[in-house]
């Protein structure tokens, strides 16, 4: 690049021209954002409605892979080149807040009017929490819960309106719903050994009475020797251990699966896939008035300890929650908030499901929140493994599990 080439670009920097199309004035405060939202999901769209209030803050907003932000974003803390607002899977908060790496909002928050900690679910406000203080937003949620084939439940003599409710029921009806001759399983899951399986592991254990720091209490071990029971019965097809959650939804779908556990970022799909009648439960319990539980997904924002404009990246953040009730319409992602009634789309199944997921919510729980979420996650995901491919009963696979798990936590 000339010499002519540089004074140019420093000439429009003087200037207040943007290089990156934001028409910011010279006096503008930047903050650069980072998220792996695309076009049609929240964080682009969120920091363009920013941006357009010209308000003397602009954000610069990055893209980044899902496997690069914990990398990524802590090389650049450690080297002082870290944006100053950020999006990151709620099990992986507490790391960061731990390390110092998050700013410690909870004194903004008691001053804000936007953002309100009695507004969230239990569950996503946990996943911010560090040490008593809050060290973020929850950004959106996410749960799991049962779909499930009226139709097949018809065909096999089984009550379309009344899906299983406890574990027993669910086997016993994903026995009745198996058909080999016809390629169709009773239900569709997802064990692999990533943190999607231990996503849909976690509630079984939880409602049972274990935890990540009781993997191998007897109730745990109960909700792995079903899982294997259902895997040896081939009552969920093989590639449950290698497949996520999008495929084995999928195999509802297409009809070779009467019943799938999987989540709400489903239904746009289901709307348009599924050529049958179908509805949504919330998850079988161990037994009848057993505690109920449930997975819970998607991101938190988070704000840079090394920011140099705390105050305005708060103000970025209050923006973004203000949006929070259009977050279903517009991206189809539930909000975070209970104080939100998501508007009927007019599609009754569609309509149903949202309702049920919505009190699925209520019972959802954070993997952790612990700094060591990754290690924690991988023992449990290896437990789930060996159990279902029979190297190690379940109990010696959750046993292994624990110890791993007891190191970690030291």
């Amino acid at each position: 690049m000339g010499i002519r080439k540089f004074a140019m670009i420093g000439a429009l920097a003087l200037a207040g021209v943007s290089l990156f199309g934001l028409a910011a004035k010279a006096e503008d405060v930047t903050l650069t954002l980072w998220s792996l939202d695309k076009d049609i999901q929240p964080a682009p769209n969120l920091v363009k409605e920013f941006n357009a209030q010209n308000n003397g803050i602009k954000i610069e907003y990055r893209l980044i892979q899902f496997d690069d932000v914990v990398t990524e974003a802590m090389r650049a803390y450690a080297t002082g080149q870290a944006p100053d607002i950020i999006a990151v899977d709620n099990p992986e908060h507490a790391m960061f807040s731990s390390r110092g790496a998050f700013l410690d909002i909870t004194d903004m928050i008691k001053g804000s009017s936007v953002i309100k900690p009695e507004n969230y679910f239990p569950g996503p406000l946990k996943s911010v929490e560090w040490d008593g203080k809050y060290y973020g937003v929850p950004k959106a949620t996410n749960t799991i819960a049962l779909y499930y084939n009226k139709d097949m439940f018809k065909a096999k003599g089984l009550d379309p309106n009344k899906p299983p409710q406890t574990w027993d029921e669910l086997v016993e009806d994903a026995r009745k719903l198996t058909d080999p001759a016809k390629n169709v399983y009773g239900l569709a899951f997802s064990a692999k050994a990533n943190e999607e399986g231990t996503f849909q592991f976690l509630p079984w254990a939880q409602m049972a009475g274990g935890g990540y720091q009781n993997i191998n209490a007897e109730g745990a071990v109960k909700a792995l020797e079903t899982w294997k029971t259902i895997m040896d019965e081939k009552l969920a097809s093989p590639d449950t251990l290698t497949r996520g959650q999008w495929d084995s939804t999928g195999t509802f779908n297409s009809g070779n699966a009467a019943m799938a556990i999987s989540g709400p970022w489903e239904l746009d799909r289901m709307t348009k896939e599924a050529k049958f009648d179908w509805g949504v439960a919330l998850l079988p319990v161990p037994k009848e008035g057993a505690e109920r539980s449930s997975a819970m997904g998607d991101f938190n924002w988070a704000i840079f300890s090394s920011t140099k404009h705390p105050a305005e990246a708060f103000k970025a953040l209050e923006f973004f929650a203000s949006k929070d009730d259009k977050m279903f319409k517009n991206y189809g992602q539930l909000p975070a908030r209970a104080d939100i009634t998501i508007p009927e789309t007019g599609e009754k199944l569609k309509d149903e499901a949202l309702k049920v997921f919505i009190e699925q919510l209520k019972y959802a729980k954070p993997r952790g929140p612990n700094p060591q979420w990754p290690k924690i996650s991988k023992a449990i995901q290896d437990a789930i493994q060996a159990a279902l491919t029979g190297q190690m009963s379940p109990k010696d696979a959750l046993d292994q599990a624990a110890d791993k798990i007891k190191a970690v936590l030291g």
